[in-house]
């Protein structure tokens, strides 16, 4: 059986006290810091090893402990995050109607069409890499799981999670290309047609 434990639960468990933030505060310093990387290991020091190297038992302690290590840690991530703060909210009071309205277009419009296309994006870029044409597949090659030609080369798009060669017919000669979506855009593999 598995059971979750929130972290408001681990606190009490633990007698620690939850700070008590104004709204949307703990979000927009959270989301400043990770513009900031104020609490990266490089500026508090690699915390996972630091609580297996304390050999206390209470947050007295371990406070104690980590700012004798590291005792500027705790200022020089405030320093990042509030300069990241300062830069935040210039950039809020810029935001106005027109602005809000263009970003949900991006999103709602723009975004979404190119999030349900990127098939065509991959065939494309395979097809430049290959310096020849592609195309989209017709409905009946479709049915038998080809998502496009690049050349004459009929590939098959999935995700990188995706158990390919056991799910598509097997008297189609079809490559894969597979893609793992990444922060900014798709990560493909273009391994099988190059």
């Amino acid at each position: 059986m598995k059971i979750k434990i929130t972290i408001e639960e681990i606190r009490k468990y633990l007698d620690i006290e939850t700070p008590e933030f104004p709204k949307y505060v703990a979000p927009l310093i959270n989301l400043a810091n990770q513009y900031a990387q104020g609490t990266r290991p490089r500026v508090v020091g690699q915390m996972s090893e630091l609580i297996q190297e304390f050999g206390g038992k209470t947050l007295f302690g371990w406070e104690k402990w980590y700012l004798e290590k590291k005792p500027d840690a705790v200022k020089n991530a405030t320093e990042k995050i509030l300069q990241k703060l300062k830069e935040l909210k210039n950039s809020l009071n810029k935001i106005d109607r027109e602005i809000v309205e263009q970003w949900v277009r991006d999103l709602v419009i723009v975004k979404t069409f190119a999030g349900l296309r990127f098939q065509e994006a991959i065939l494309k870029k395979g097809a430049d890499i290959k310096k020849t044409n592609y195309r989209l597949s017709d409905p009946d090659e479709e049915s038998k799981g080809i998502d496009g030609y690049i050349g004459d080369i009929p590939v098959s798009i999935k995700p990188h999670s995706y158990e390919v060669k056991a799910l598509l017919p097997e008297h189609i000669d079809t490559k894969i290309i597979l893609y793992r979506k990444i922060n900014g855009g798709i990560e493909v593999d273009y391994g099988e047609i190059l």
